[in-house]
């Protein structure tokens, strides 16, 4: 089972893009809400060097935000981070 995990906010055009397209694929996205939880935000930082959303990890994988995520697809890098169940 894939993992998809997206720190966002609820005023995020980015974020809901993202979780459109991932849906679009069949995909469930784990909402990580750094607008709701400053901690959340600094594990974000933390773990990105990143301060905008979305930030978008595939079983793992830091993606990047929804640019990136477009363009890893339009490359047909995505589809080999994504387990086949």
């Amino acid at each position: 089972m894939n993992r998809i995990e997206m720190y966002t906010t609820a005023i995020c055009p980015y974020c809901l893009a993202a979780k459109n397209f991932l849906s679009r694929k069949g995909l469930t996205v784990e909402e990580i809400r750094i607008d709701l939880d400053p901690a959340q935000r600094q594990e974000m930082v933390s773990k990105t060097r990143r301060m905008t959303v979305p930030q978008i990890f595939v079983n793992g994988h830091h993606v990047g935000g929804y640019d990136d995520l477009v363009s890893l697809d339009r490359r047909g890098e995505l589809a080999p981070l994504l387990h086949s169940d």
